[in-house]
């Protein structure tokens, strides 16, 4: 056990060569996109929309296709099927998300600067975390609208999920959900960031124990 120990100390206190604090450096930038770009977007396709009703779901609100005008159609249609508007005050997650992203930009320029290991793998457990609970919350949002619906609404449909990506048919849309750049620029940064620990591990390993 000591031993272990000894060797997990030295692996954690090992330093970051240019590499690795190049490659996180490139994960702090790849959040920036996020604050300006959609993570995702979803269009929905009926016979009496063909042109297609579109959402763009950012980190900190919500925006409809056709100069904003698609928000209040939907809003309309879901209210026939007794499901709850779509406004960006419903989602907790966008009070949150933009800090903690933030936060994790900040996370990242200290592991370029302190530049250990240690520095390396928190930001990276965090981020993993962090990417599992943002899914997870996505979805579960989307379970809840589309199974909390009012029993006594005008049109009667089973309960139903969004397709958190690809298509889905419901009723007589055809639904499609996909990510968006901010998406995109979230697993950029991951990818960073697990590149960063590949290339720092191996010299790590070599780190003689103290």
């Amino acid at each position: 056990m000591r031993d272990f120990l000894k060797r997990a100390n030295a692996f954690l206190d090992a330093p970051l060569d240019l590499g690795p604090r190049v490659m996180v450096l490139a994960a702090a930038l790849a959040l920036i996109p996020t604050f300006t770009s959609p993570l995702y977007t979803m269009t929905m396709f009926a016979p009496q929309y063909p042109d297609g009703l579109r959402l763009f779901i950012y980190s900190y609100k919500l925006v409809g296709g056709n100069n904003g005008q698609d928000i209040p159609e939907i809003n309309v249609l879901n209210h026939y099927i007794g499901m709850r508007d779509l406004v960006s005050e419903e989602f907790g997650e966008f009070k949150w998300m933009p800090f903690v992203i933030g936060a994790f930009g900040l996370l990242f320029a200290r592991t370029v600067v302190m530049g250990k290991m240690t520095h390396l793998v928190d930001s990276l457990v965090l981020y993993v975390y962090f990417g599992a609970f943002s899914l997870w919350s996505f979805g579960y949002k989307m379970w809840v609208y589309g199974h909390n619906l009012d029993p006594k609404a005008a049109v009667k449909v089973a309960p139903f999920m969004p397709p958190m990506y690809g298509y889905k048919q419901l009723a007589n849309f055809e639904v499609y959900s996909y990510p968006a750049l901010g998406s995109y620029a979230l697993g950029a940064a991951a990818f960073c960031l697990v590149l960063a620990f590949f290339l720092a591990a191996r010299r790590a390993r070599q780190a003689p124990a103290v």
